[in-house]
């Protein structure tokens, strides 16, 4: 027989309700005060949300992106950004990157004299090199990022919201939202209090955290509509139970080997994809807590419908059965 990992049994009896008014208050506390957190200490905005220029540079010489920052760490310009452009239309002796500068000192503009020290610093390490464009973001264009971010957001949200209520019932979705909301949120508040840069890539994290969240969710979901139909006349607070332990494993592996890439990813990645693999790697630990603790808590405060077969079947269940009630 095949040698198979095993994080749990396979068959577990574990009381995942047990503290449910606890939890489920931890995670209420935990979004007020990520909320304030936000209003309060403010995010680190990166260059997409602040404005600052944006310079186009070409070489003949490959481009060593590690040697462009360094060269730029000494002119102390703050947030500094550079990317490696690729097209299949530039040839083999064109090579072009994107730097992105935070204002200076209130300027909009990067004065004259200042892209002169970004190019002589960067032709000490390609002599060669030259700017093609100098552009500035200003205000106006990072508020409509920050717009466009927020409603790119909410749109995934709603979709979830509005895809979960089509293929299971409006409690069901409600307690989605409220697994999503937490996750976001919390995410965000944790950028407030330790001041991480947040940009755009940031924004892509939590579009990606939506999309992980809701996957675990949907699966126990699947499993707890199945019991639902099952085990009539077995309390919701025990079929909810039943269908957590029967989905650990799946929740654990996917969970554990995801965590796994993204933390050598956190450590080897660098500086550049630091804040976004971060964003992900918080957003996974919040997703698979809020998929237990946040969404089936919610579903379990509302009751939900029996039987599936009767449309008009009563969401609380056999009479006499316990939903909300906690040890």
């Amino acid at each position: 027989m095949a040698w198979r990992l095993k994080l749990v049994p396979e068959k577990t009896n574990w009381d995942f309700f047990q503290w449910q008014a606890l939890t489920f208050g931890i995670s209420v506390f935990a979004v007020v005060a990520s909320i304030v957190l936000t209003l309060v200490m403010g995010l680190n905005f990166g260059i997409d949300f602040k404005g600052g220029t944006t310079i186009r540079t070409e070489s003949s010489q490959p481009i060593n992106l590690g040697a462009y920052r360094s060269a730029l760490e000494g002119l102390k310009m703050g947030d500094v950004s550079i990317t490696e452009v690729f097209d299949p239309s530039f040839g083999p002796d064109k090579h072009v990157s994107m730097v992105r500068i935070q204002e200076q000192a209130g300027q909009q503009a990067l004065a004259p004299e200042d892209v002169q020290h970004v190019q002589t610093a960067l032709q000490a390490v390609a002599p060669d090199v030259k700017f093609a464009a100098v552009e500035t973001v200003g205000p106006k264009v990072s508020g409509e990022l920050i717009r466009s971010a927020v409603l790119s957001v909410l749109a995934a949200m709603t979709a979830i919201c509005i895809y979960v209520w089509l293929r299971f019932e409006w409690q069901f979705s409600i307690g989605a939202v409220a697994s999503l909301v937490h996750d976001v949120v919390v995410t965000i508040g944790i950028f407030a209090l330790f001041q991480i840069k947040f940009d755009l890539t940031t924004i892509a994290a939590l579009l990606t955290i939506l999309g992980y969240s809701i996957n675990d969710t949907v699966v126990v979901f699947d499993r707890l509509r199945e019991n639902l139909m099952k085990f009539k006349t077995m309390p919701l607070r025990e079929v909810m139970n039943l269908s957590v332990n029967e989905t650990l494993s799946r929740t654990l592996m996917t969970s554990l080997t995801t965590l796994i890439a993204l933390g050598a990813l956190l450590i080897f990645g660098g500086d550049v994809i630091r804040s976004f693999v971060f964003a992900i790697f918080i957003g996974i630990l919040l997703g698979t807590y809020s998929s237990i603790y946040v969404a089936k808590n919610v579903v379990l405060y509302l009751g939900v419908k029996r039987d599936w077969s009767k449309p008009g079947a009563d969401k609380g269940g056999p009479k006499g059965t316990r939903f909300a009630t906690g040890p």
